[in-house]
């Protein structure tokens, strides 16, 4: 049984014809489209999906109504863009983090292994983190590999609370990165608590921006973080 309501005008059919389903459908002329609309007043407000693809008016007969609804179509336009960008970057970081915590449960399994942790930080770690630069650094160095640091440096770079910070302009590269800041565009810092309770944190640089996700990435490195002052704890 078929249904009432309002009929588009490019679906509209003389009485008593069949319309051939092989022939093709001819679009309406502007005059119908513009007597299906008067005839139907809301057949727009009823779809107000379709105003992000129409072209409104920037005045009708010096009124300022059509000024004020361009202004309210294009601000949802943009609103719309604004939004579909926030969801793709969304799920360009959660990749990138994905990446991120596979890595790191690798990591974490190599230094479990380990006999010395410094080494492996420097050598295996930062290969599985895909690492420019992956050291261990201590305001009271109380082994072999440990680079020392300033007293209060880690305070000055990272503040209280934090187990971790990515930064995408980092600073003081060659205090922690050395040979390898030059090479280093982005870094994280990450805080080891070791049991002393000395100052200690591990600093990552890398070269490729991606492989140090600026979202969802703090998590993941403060577990490596505590994964690595278990391993110093043996």
């Amino acid at each position: 049984m078929a249904q009432d309501g309002p009929e588009h005008p490019v679906n509209a059919t003389l009485p008593g014809a069949r319309p051939d389903p092989g022939a093709e459908v001819a679009l309406p002329s502007p005059d119908a489209v513009v007597a299906f609309l008067q005839a139907h007043p809301d057949f727009l407000a009823e779809r107000p999906d379709l105003f992000r693809v129409l072209a409104p008016p920037r005045r009708v007969h010096g009124e300022r109504l059509a000024d004020h609804m361009a202004a309210m179509l294009a601000a949802e336009r943009r609103r719309v863009r604004s939004l579909e960008a926030e969801v793709d970057a969304a799920v360009t970081a959660g990749r990138a983090g994905y990446g991120l915590t596979i890595r790191v449960r690798l990591a974490v399994l190599a230094l479990m292994r380990c006999t010395d942790v410094t080494e492996t930080l420097r050598d295996e770690v930062s290969a599985l983190l895909g690492m420019d630069n992956c050291a261990l650094l201590s305001e009271q160095p109380d082994r072999r590999g440990v680079q020392p640091l300033p007293r209060g440096a880690i305070w000055r770079l990272m503040g209280t609370g934090r187990d971790a910070v990515v930064r995408a302009n980092p600073t003081e590269t060659e205090l922690l990165h050395e040979e390898a800041a030059p090479l280093v565009v982005r870094d994280a810092l990450v805080r080891v608590p070791v049991w002393t309770g000395v100052p200690t944190i591990l600093a990552l640089g890398t070269r490729d921006p991606h492989a140090l996700p600026a979202r969802q990435a703090t998590a993941t490195l403060a577990f490596l973080g505590r994964a690595v002052a278990a391993a110093l704890a043996r």
